[in-house]
């Protein structure tokens, strides 16, 4: 699976430190890895976004933030960190552009995650 290695690096991510997290193991990497999309956190996320319901939206931000970060998808990670925080303090804010700068970075994981299929 090198080419793994080379599409993840080129998706912005530490292929290294994140496969020592997963012992080596890219298999049950890539097996975790599919089902972030099952995930109900985004959905969870952009249904409290809309509502205004800030709490509930922290904890989905949050949880998924944990997730991302454990899976070394840093574009997703980064993203995730820029809403955590002010929804943590309850600020006022657009909600809006960072959520879609999220579902963007979504569709670049499961982009990611078509291409390694494809070359397996």
């Amino acid at each position: 699976m090198t080419e793994f290695k080379t599409l993840f690096e080129e998706y912005g991510a530490d292929y290294d430190t994140t496969m020592r997290r997963f012992m080596g193991n890219e298999a049950v990497y890539l097996r975790i890895l599919s089902k972030l999309s099952a995930d109900p956190n985004l959905q969870k996320l952009g249904n409290a976004l809309c509502l205004d319901n800030l709490g509930e939206a922290f904890e989905a931000a949050h949880t998924l933030k944990g997730v991302t970060g454990n899976l070394g998808l840093t574009p997703l990670y980064d993203a995730l960190c820029v809403i955590v925080e002010p929804l943590r303090a309850k600020r006022i804010c657009d909600y809006t552009e960072m959520y879609k700068t999220i579902e963007s970075e979504f569709g670049r994981v499961e982009a990611l995650q078509k291409e390694v299929e494809r070359g397996e």
